[in-house]
């Protein structure tokens, strides 16, 4: 019987335990989101706010042509973003782990260095660099290989996604450097043994074990950016605005928080299912290695 009771205290102490960081959490994160959902059902109607449940928001996104436009905007921006930046992470990682020595800690130090100012002063820096007449078009000017500053560099999608790369870089390297770290040397020994050559050794050994670092990597630079609205804002001009502009709007000028909230639900919904993808894919792929 004094063991029942003893077990009872347990997981009373338990549930104390992780009760309050629970509440905390669920207040922050889940009821918001639950609030968010609901308010996506409402109408707004000037400064009155009708809840009687219904699906006008929803259908007013797939019905106006700028909504379906700027999800897909904003999808395809993300997603090269997300391809750009691993493929640039990716032998970053790679050269520090397997090449770094002992001065990986130094590596690592100088990738956080970014994170030492303010995003939107690196946002700011971009619209200097990329200016019509900024530090590229001078430079390329002053070495006569082109005659006009290049326009399509600055105020379009082509510099949201350089200036997004620019900003995820370093939580791309980190997870794909972790990845990388966890591998057993003694493997690709193995794998040389027995011959294979040095490229063939990557794709068959290092690439499968590396790749959930570089899942990681990409689920943390897609989720995020897909949802920025500062960068498209200073350096996208009006080719570059994405999803998340509108919602600000929405919330903001326009007065219509019902509509902004269904345009953030369907924009987490399409986050999802695109997340949900990279792990299938994943999943797949690791399946057909081993097999």
């Amino acid at each position: 019987m004094s063991s029942i009771f003893r077990n009872i205290n347990a997981s009373l102490a338990g549930w104390r335990l992780i009760g309050t960081p629970f509440l905390f959490g669920f207040l922050l994160l889940v009821a918001p989101l639950f609030l968010m959902i609901a308010l996506s059902f409402w109408t707004q109607d000037y400064l009155d706010l009708d809840r009687t449940p219904t699906l006008n928001n929803y259908r007013d996104i797939f019905s106006h042509p700028v909504y379906v436009l700027l999800i897909k905007r904003s999808v395809i921006i993300s997603l090269i973003v997300t391809i750009t930046t691993v493929l640039l992470a990716f032998p970053m990682a790679y050269y520090i782990s397997f090449y770094g020595g002992r001065y990986k800690a130094i590596w690592l130090f100088l990738i956080t260095i970014p994170f030492w100012t303010s995003y939107l002063l690196r946002i700011f820096l971009w619209k200097i660099i990329l200016g019509y007449n900024g530090v590229v078009n001078s430079g390329l000017q002053s070495l006569n290989l082109i005659e006009e500053p290049l326009s399509f560099i600055l105020y379009n999608a082509n510099a949201v996604v350089i200036a997004l790369a620019h900003a995820w870089a370093p939580f791309a390297i980190l997870p794909i450097f972790v990845a990388l770290e966890r591998i057993d040397r003694s493997m690709l020994e193995a794998a040389k043994d027995l011959g294979d050559t040095a490229i063939r050794s990557f794709m068959r050994v290092t690439l499968p074990l590396a790749m959930p670092g570089i899942v990681s990597a990409a689920l943390i630079v897609f989720i995020p950016t897909i949802g920025d609205y500062v960068t498209p804002r200073l350096v996208g001009g009006k080719d570059g605005l994405m999803v998340a502009n509108m919602i600000q709007v929405q919330f903001s000028k326009a007065n219509n928080a019902p509509l902004g909230a269904a345009l953030a639900i369907t924009s987490l919904l399409t986050v999802l299912l695109i997340s949900l993808g990279f792990l299938f894919f994943n999943r797949r792929y690791l399946r057909k290695q081993s097999s």
